[in-house]
């Protein structure tokens, strides 16, 4: 298997293209339950190719995108060139290379399944000023609200490498608790997004456990993305919808 690190270094492109971003009622929540403002200090942990750290760059906070794979590390510098506020650091949840109590906020988006726990609970209390918060987010693709999504869904067990071994579904309650280690809340926000064909087929390939055009799978995982495309598009485009997570607490 590829390495945790390596996974989506073939993935860029599409990922920075056809991943969903995050709905405004995120900063909001962050706003009215965490206390954001705009001198608010955010590391953003596994930060990819920078989707979720323009959200908050957008709100004016100084950002540091800590993320250890090259390739994506140097899209987001690409993406996010026009902030300023925005600062590149090569580091992993475990090592994040950050001063002690640096920032006001740890969020990690899309990546915290990807972490060691408790070697990660460790390093983000380190970085956090006192009574700063974590805050974990997903955006979870609903499986079964349409009859898309249950086709989609079958579609990615059929073809998918380690789809079930990867899947970020798989943290739940007790492992949360043992994270946290204090109270922390939930919150869900719908998301949606609506791709053509070639969207569809960017978002497959922006998963690190879809076949790439090297393997041999590709063309017949192409030829039944189609298929399904053909049958649930709407005037050329399907809908995919969201739950966007986010559990929080104060440290």
């Amino acid at each position: 298997m590829i390495g945790t690190i390596e996974r989506f270094s073939n993935r860029v492109e599409n990922y920075v293209k056809y991943r969903p971003g995050y709905p405004g009622e995120v900063l909001q929540l962050f706003r009215a339950e965490m206390g954001l403002n705009e001198s608010s200090v955010i590391a953003d942990i596994g930060s990819g190719t920078g989707i979720s750290s323009k959200l908050f760059l957008l709100n004016g906070n100084e950002v540091y995108g800590v993320e250890p794979n090259e390739p994506m590390r140097l899209a987001a510098e690409e993406f996010l060139q026009d902030f300023s506020n925005f600062k590149s650091v090569n580091g992993t949840a475990e090592n994040t290379n950050l001063p002690d109590n640096a920032v006001d906020f740890v969020i990690a988006a899309q990546a915290f399944h990807w972490f060691n726990p408790e070697k990660t609970s460790l390093e983000f209390k380190r970085i956090l000023n006192e009574n700063g918060f974590i805050a974990l987010i997903w955006n979870e693709r609903q499986l079964n609200t349409t009859e898309f999504l249950l086709d989609y869904e079958n579609f990615l067990l059929r073809f998918a490498n380690d789809y079930s071994k990867v899947r970020h579904d798989n943290i739940n309650a007790k492992n949360l608790a043992e994270f946290f280690q204090c109270d922390f809340h939930r919150r869900t926000f719908q998301n949606l997004q609506t791709l053509d064909f070639e969207g569809l087929k960017g978002r497959v390939l922006s998963s690190s456990y879809m076949p790439s055009k090297s393997d041999e799978n590709f063309e017949p995982m192409s030829a039944e993305l189609r298929v399904l495309f053909a049958k649930h598009a709407d005037n050329g485009k399907i809908k995919v919808f969201y739950d966007t997570n986010i559990f929080y607490g104060q440290v």
